[in-house]
């Protein structure tokens, strides 16, 4: 689950790491109050008007600005709130932005001294061991740093057994060129940040830029958080953090019917029990001259209500040519899934493209008949074959 920059550093401060402090407003006027509040607060004479939406990039498409007085903090606020904004991460469509974070200005006196990091946390899948990658070319080119010069790139894997040790963040701080109260203030810096990696779940968090400040002081300017979803019970309270207007709407009503979807590009839509026979019905789907256009797990017990959901999701793409139903009946017989099958597409009415339903295991026999037998629209396979056949065929 994506949580916004100012939830992420939220969730740091509860773990005393130092972050750049502000407030997220909702409108011109909520984003003048607080300009006003962290001008008492924290006497900060500028202030950072910052989109908070769930893509990086933000600075590169406008929705970083900096006001020099609490009235220019309204005005920026107005100006971005409302805004559809397009970074690189957002694709041409962009994002609605809704809400700002009014930062204090962290980028104060002997800017030579300023120095700007990146650093992230994530789990390497490989080796199974955590693994913080820093680099001191932070900032808004990390992207071309990555490409252009990869050796910039540093990484330091941690035992979960043992956790980040002490010669560790002394490796870190040192490879980041930091020395005296930075280097003391990085490392302090460093087990906060594994600290609350751990503590919250986190599948990634990633901090771009963490910045050295002229007066040597180590915080984070901004904060990515993806929470693990399959860990949310254990923190009811990150669970409400879950920003519904930042998702896909399709993936949204998806997740309403305890369906497992991901849009994808293509033109074939695919509805199957359980993530191999997904992924495997992908493959057919792409040998046979298709694309396909979800992933959509029904789990084991598909009946005629999660047909029917799935049925309507995938019809809401207008790419959709065709409809590959993949169903292995070793929890579910096979016959009831066809009769479910029938009955959700009686209740969705006319569709308006070909169905190729693949109904094998347990009474797989029974439901062909139930298919071949409703004098619907549908064509049965029994077979990977067959049902790669069928869908080349719809194609053509």
């Amino acid at each position: 689950m994506n949580i916004h920059e100012f939830q992420g550093k939220s969730i740091l401060k509860a773990y005393n790491v130092d972050i750049q402090e502000g407030f997220v407003a909702e409108n011109p006027g909520q984003a003048v109050m607080v300009a006003k509040e962290i001008e008492k607060k924290l006497a900060s004479i500028f202030f950072v008007v910052k989109a908070q939406i769930h893509a990086g990039g933000r600075g590169k498409g406008g929705g970083v600005k900096l006001a020099k007085s609490v009235d220019e903090a309204g005005k920026l606020a107005e100006q971005i709130i409302g805004m559809q904004l397009v970074t690189p991460q957002t694709g041409p469509q962009g994002k609605k932005v809704r809400k700002v974070l009014i930062a204090q200005d962290v980028y104060y006196k002997g800017e030579s001294e300023i120095k700007e990091y990146y650093i992230s946390i994530l789990l390497n899948r490989n080796t199974g061991r955590f693994v913080i990658m820093y680099s001191p070319e932070g900032g808004m080119d990390i992207e071309e740093v990555a490409e252009k010069t990869p050796e910039r790139i540093f990484r330091e894997e941690i035992d979960p057994g043992t956790g980040l040790q002490p010669f560790q963040t002394r490796n870190i701080a040192f490879k980041l060129g930091l020395t005296g109260t930075a280097f003391k203030n990085m490392q302090k810096f460093l087990e906060g940040i594994f600290e609350a990696y751990i503590g919250c779940d986190a599948q990634l968090l990633e901090i771009n830029p963490v910045l050295k400040t002229s007066d040597d002081r180590v915080l984070a300017v901004d904060a990515k958080i993806v929470l693990d979803d399959n860990a949310l019970f254990r923190h009811p309270d990150l669970a409400e953090m879950r920003d519904l207007n930042e998702e896909d709407p399709v993936e949204v009503e998806a997740g309403a019917h305890n369906l497992n979807f991901v849009k994808l590009d293509g033109n074939v839509g695919c509805m199957v029990n359980g993530a191999g026979l997904a992924m495997a019905t992908m493959d057919i789907i792409k040998l046979s001259g298709g694309e396909p256009a979800n992933f959509l797990d029904v789990g084991g017990g598909a009946n005629a209500k999660t047909v029917e959901a799935g049925f309507r999701i995938i019809l809401k793409d207008p790419a959709v040519k065709a409809i590959l139903i993949n169903i292995f009946g070793g929890i579910v017989r096979c016959d009831r899934v066809a009769n479910g099958v029938v009955e959700a597409y009686k209740s969705v009415g006319e569709i308006r493209v070909p169905v190729i339903v693949r109904l094998q295991g347990t009474n797989a026999k029974e439901a062909k008949e139930i298919i071949d037998n409703s004098g619907l629209k549908v064509l049965s396979a029994t077979s990977f074959k067959e049902a790669a056949e069928r869908v080349r065929s719809v194609l053509q």
